[in-house]
């Protein structure tokens, strides 16, 4: 990973640059900067593709969460929407019951008059009944006293 091996004294490469004046195996100070400077600049590349990860997956999960809440909005509008249409309608519904319930109080206070004044016919015809009768009674009492004073009358009279 480190992108260099140790050899064995006595072999051969490529990589001989590792031998040094300090001994086998010790790389060169500037072996260590190149490959430090190396090293760094893979990590500088791998934070970088990571931040950008990191970005896009972030602008992804702004993009799905402002989805989501459109459609939840969305959804919820809907709903508030129909309560609203269906609050309206009850609302006409309640006035046109108001109206034909006013109505019908209007005609129901009719009726009872009428039914009142019906019932006041009959006990005025009873009145009257009762009234012709006594009427009657009275006079067959005066037309019999007026034929007891008439027969009284011819009884006492001179023939």
């Amino acid at each position: 990973m480190l992108g260099f091996q140790f050899r064995h004294p006595g072999s051969s490469g490529a990589h001989s640059s590792f031998r040094s004046r300090r001994g086998l195996g010790v790389p060169s100070p500037q072996a260590n900067t190149t490959m430090l400077s190396h090293l760094l600049k893979e990590h500088q590349a791998k934070q970088n593709e990571r931040k950008e990860l990191q970005e896009k997956r972030k602008q992804e999960a702004i993009t799905a969460a402002t989805c989501l809440t459109e459609a939840l909005v969305d959804h919820l509008n809907v709903c508030v929407a129909q309560a609203y249409m269906n609050q309206r309608k009850l609302d006409h519904e309640v006035k046109t019951l108001q109206v034909q319930t006013a109505q019908f109080a209007k005609q129901t206070g009719q009726w009872i008059g009428m039914v009142e004044n019906f019932n006041h016919a009959p006990k005025e015809i009873g009145d009257v009944e009762n009234w012709a009768r006594s009427i009657k009674l009275d006079i067959r009492t005066i037309a019999t006293a007026l034929e007891y004073v008439y027969k009284g009358q011819l009884q006492s009279a001179p023939s």
